[in-house]
């Protein structure tokens, strides 16, 4: 694989990877209610747990898309 269709591939990713992260925050923000009363028939969570669960879980999704897609991407874009 060169390193143009690494770039492409990891650009790609990074593109994909925040579109998910943007539709988890869309339905964080604005079907929150219905992800509550969905999460709480499994676990008996209270409003501030799952809150926080959601943004420390974004919070480490968001940690990874950084550090495994654009970082490598960035690393390629200055080796040339």
């Amino acid at each position: 694989m060169t390193t143009t269709a690494l770039a492409d591939l990891l650009l790609w990713c990074l593109g994909i990877n925040y579109g998910f992260l943007l539709l988890w925050f869309g339905a964080f923000v604005f079907a929150h209610d219905w992800m509550y009363r969905l999460h709480t028939r499994w676990f008996g969570l209270s409003v501030e747990t799952f809150d926080a669960v959601h943004y420390a879980a974004m919070a480490a999704y968001k940690l990874g898309i950084l550090m495994l897609n654009l970082v490598p991407l960035l690393a390629l874009y200055l080796s040339r």
